[in-house]
């Protein structure tokens, strides 16, 4: 009983969350994840996905689509092209300079994790962190999930932070969740 009393508030705030999540799922499919299919894999997804024409760009220029196209399973916290905006066009433009492909490829393997975590899976891991998971990038660095009211939220070694936005949208080899912010392994 003791190990289960830091668990029951989480318990009951991803209770909430699912609740809630369930209310909007036909108006989050129809909106953000348009033509997401379960069947095809990560790449191809995202190339036809209205709202990550930036992510699919940048998957392109660091030769990482036979990767997300075949391999996996991954997660993936996918920045949505407002939130590449925000992180800055002209640093977007820049790394996709070949000269700087070392960068970009940091950037968007720090977005990658091994495995499939769904929503449901990182709220676990949190409930048995203490409100906190830990989550390795393929990129080899950390990002901490963490709650704030009913959001998930992504922080990088920085203090940056990224809410899932839209969460679950199942691939073949994987998982994508779209987040509002971009993640930084390194000073850029």
């Amino acid at each position: 009983m003791k190990c289960l009393a830091p668990a029951m508030p989480l318990f009951f705030l991803f209770s909430s969350f699912l609740s809630l999540a369930q209310g909007n799922t036909s108006i989050v499919t129809e909106t953000r994840f348009t033509k997401m299919d379960p069947q095809e894999s990560i790449i191809k997804n995202t190339e036809s996905s209205l709202n990550h024409k930036t992510l699919s760009t940048v998957i392109k220029a660091t030769d990482l689509e036979d990767t997300l196209g075949y391999d996996g399973p991954f997660t993936v916290f996918a920045p949505s092209d407002k939130a590449f905006e925000e992180f800055s066009i002209g640093k977007v433009a820049l790394l996709l300079d070949p000269e700087k492909r070392e960068d970009l490829t940091a950037l968007l393997t720090y977005h990658i994790v091994a495995g499939k975590f769904t929503a449901s899976h990182i709220l676990r891991a949190m409930c048995r962190g203490n409100g906190r998971a830990v989550f390795t990038t393929v990129q080899g660095k950390e990002i901490v999930a963490t709650m704030s009211e009913t959001d998930i939220i992504l922080t990088d070694d920085f203090g940056n932070s990224a809410r899932i936005i839209n969460a679950d949208s199942y691939q073949c080899n994987g998982v994508i969740h779209e987040i509002d912010g971009v993640m930084v392994p390194r000073q850029m």
